[in-house]
């Protein structure tokens, strides 16, 4: 039961980022492409990827239970066995895959705060306020 409970509830955290999570790895590659090297974490690049075929398995998963959905008997609604099982099977085999979005996520958010960080190459350096006084000064 709380296995259960346990997979429905990350289903149901995960499914308002799930439309917006291949546009949130596409910035993060893009970012992640325009970083110096010196401030790239290693792991960044593996869990992009853990994070990508995560989300191709859920798309897929996805699929498989809207079929398996339209194919329930007429009779088969929320709250019904017949609905309420398949439901939790769907809720099961996805769970692995939405572990890997709970463990590996906050490389978008480390990802996304490097780029923000990151001098731009189009950016002036910043002069020194000493320079700037002095400067003034004349």
């Amino acid at each position: 039961m709380r296995a259960s409970q346990r997979d429905a509830d990350t289903h149901t955290a995960f499914e308002p980022l799930r439309y917006g999570a291949r546009h949130l790895l596409a910035t993060a590659e893009t970012q992640l492409a325009q970083l110096p090297e010196n401030t790239v974490q290693s792991r960044w690049v593996y869990q992009l990827g853990v994070l990508r075929d995560a989300l191709d398995r859920l798309d897929e998963l996805h699929e498989q239970w809207l079929a398996t959905r339209d194919a329930l008997p007429a009779t088969a609604k929320p709250g019904t066995a017949d609905f309420d099982d398949a439901l939790a099977e769907h809720h099961a085999e996805s769970w692995s895959y939405l572990d890997d979005w709970a463990t590996h996520g906050k490389a978008l958010r480390e990802i996304n705060s490097a780029a923000r960080k990151a001098r731009s190459p189009l950016a002036p350096i910043p002069v020194t306020a000493a320079v700037r006084r002095i400067a003034a000064r004349k």
